[in-house]
């Protein structure tokens, strides 16, 4: 489902969770394979064995993908949106003058890896897990916010600033 954009409204930032970002499933999957590929290979013989191993590698890599595939993250000068889901389907959103912090987050893992997580506090909303996790370049995306909320108050009758905000 692709996002409908209110009259005007203007897209900002548009992405997906980095491959990246899966670095460490794709790792766990690999070691999980040798694992039980080496017990059944003294168990039961070489074939089965390599066999668990490819298996435990491709489950890993498909997990991978469904993880990323099916998450998309939004930014337009009006509102932030995540969309999440394969057969049902979650979206979050929030209008653009809500957002009151933006963090960005990275681990020494993400960092290698040049990926991270950027965390949205809002106005009145108690939902905790507004994030766009996985991203490539979290302080860009932090500035797309930025820009958006720039543009958002631009467009502001007057070009006043956000009541309460910023």
């Amino acid at each position: 489902m692709a996002l409908e954009l209110h009259p005007g409204e203007q897209v900002i930032y548009d992405g997906r969770p980095s491959w990246r970002s899966v670095m460490a499933l794709y790792l766990q999957g690999m070691v999980a394979g040798l694992l039980v590929g080496a017990i059944l290979w003294l168990a039961a013989g070489a074939l089965w064995g390599i066999l668990a191993f490819l298996v435990c590698v491709g489950l890993a890599v498909l997990v991978g993908f469904v993880r990323r595939i099916f998450v998309r993250f939004t930014i337009t000068d009006q509102r932030l949106r995540i969309q999440r889901g394969i057969l049902s389907r979650r979206v979050q959103q929030t209008r653009i003058d809500r957002v009151q912090n933006v963090n960005t987050r990275q681990r020494p893992l993400d960092r290698l890896l040049r990926v991270g997580a950027v965390d949205f506090d809002t106005a009145g909303t108690d939902d905790s897990d507004f994030t766009f996790d996985g991203v490539n370049d979290p302080t860009g995306v932090a500035a797309a916010v930025d820009r958006a909320q720039r543009l958002a108050a631009e467009a502001r009758p007057g070009g006043g600033a956000i009541p309460g905000g910023l």
